[in-house]
């Protein structure tokens, strides 16, 4: 591989393993046509109206997605159309940079992933590189190295997420009965939260090769602001959906907390990303996380899940996939009859998230 060269060597990688273990490998994913889903729509800037039942109507359509898809798109979101552009030219510039630059100069607190390590066979790969940037190094200079003009940008860009992150979850929270002060706001910090800004390069070899394998998100909820090229799929009534693209608004997804949270009324729901021959993909996720020692346990009773740590909940997915490659996730936590719903639970090779 030439120095300079900016892709990941995930040819060099995945070439050989694919071409000695897609024997091996079970469920081997097909490219095939998948069924276009338009996620629930919902305009925030009625969440300002001066008509309270306009302002009531919004924040059920959220809550409602949240509850059947577990997805959906936000427009008027706050977050204007220059500082997307600006970050995705930044985002464009650092992923064009040499791989040996992004692998080994420490950038954005020596974030820099590719691929996954562990994989043995084509559903474990997932074709992509990302940087995994906790919220707490966005503004420290010490991280951007020749990269200056990124610092600037990204920090506007995660103070923008982050305020919208908190306006989502604050809602979602009161619809469960817990009024104006909604706790998200006491255990939810930068400390924790990060943004992953993720790069997907055309894939040659197989269409069994996912640029991010099938998982669910640790957190409360995701905020994704991805190009026009499309490639992120969710599970809905048991199979597997595309999201058609929309340049006006972002994508929001309850993750694991949420519905735990909310014993079950909203729902983290299975997605990926496919991999397409001939374009390269970027997307930039947002992830709103609490302290590690905060305390989930649902709001709702009769609970159905156990009290747990967001540190306890985090070490036994990587517990889970050190040992067996699969995030179990919440089935591990049930109250009642976990260990046998465990068993039943059939997980997905899963992100680390």
């Amino acid at each position: 591989m030439v120095h300079s060269d900016p892709a990941p060597p995930l040819l060099d990688h995945y070439g050989t393993l694919f071409s000695c273990h897609s024997t091996q490998c079970d469920e081997p994913q097909s490219r095939v046509t998948m069924e276009e889903c338009q996620l629930p729509l919902i305009d925030l800037s009625a969440l300002t109206s001066d008509d309270e039942m306009v302002r009531r109507a919004c924040a059920v359509a959220i809550c409602k997605a949240s509850s059947e898809w577990g997805f959906f798109q936000v427009v008027n979101h706050g977050i204007s159309p220059q500082l997307v552009e600006k970050m995705r030219r930044e985002q464009v510039k650092l992923f064009q940079a040499p791989f040996e630059t992004k692998a080994r100069s420490g950038v954005l607190n020596n974030s820099y992933r590719w691929g996954s390590p562990r994989a043995t066979c084509p559903n474990q790969f997932s074709w992509s590189e990302a940087f995994h940037v906790p919220l707490t190094k966005v503004s420290d200079e010490a991280c951007y190295g020749e990269f200056t003009s990124l610092r600037e940008v990204i920090t506007c860009f995660a103070a923008a997420m982050s305020e919208l992150s908190r306006l989502l979850a604050r809602i979602l929270t009161e619809n469960l009965g817990h009024g104006k002060q909604a706790p998200i706001d006491d255990i939810c910090d930068e400390t924790t939260c990060f943004l992953r800004l993720n790069h997907y390069p055309a894939c040659p070899i197989s269409p069994e090769i996912t640029g991010l394998v099938p998982h669910t998100d640790s957190d409360f909820l995701t905020i994704l602001c991805q190009d026009q090229v499309g490639g992120l799929q969710l599970m809905k009534d048991s199979k597997w959906v595309t999201v058609k693209p929309n340049k006006d608004a972002l994508i929001v997804n309850i993750g694991d907390l949420f519905q735990a949270w909310s014993n079950d009324v909203y729902k983290s729901v299975e997605h990926k990303v496919v991999t397409n021959t001939t374009m390269e993909r970027y997307s930039i996720a947002y992830f709103l996380c609490p302290y590690y020692d905060s305390s989930i346990e649902s709001f709702v009773k009769p609970s159905i899940y156990r009290r747990f740590t967001f540190r306890e909940y985090r070490d036994q997915v990587q517990e889970d996939l050190r040992k067996t490659g699969y995030k179990v996730g919440l089935p591990r936590f049930l109250l009642k009859g976990s260990e046998e719903n465990t068993r039943l639970y059939t997980p997905s090779i899963t992100a680390k998230s």
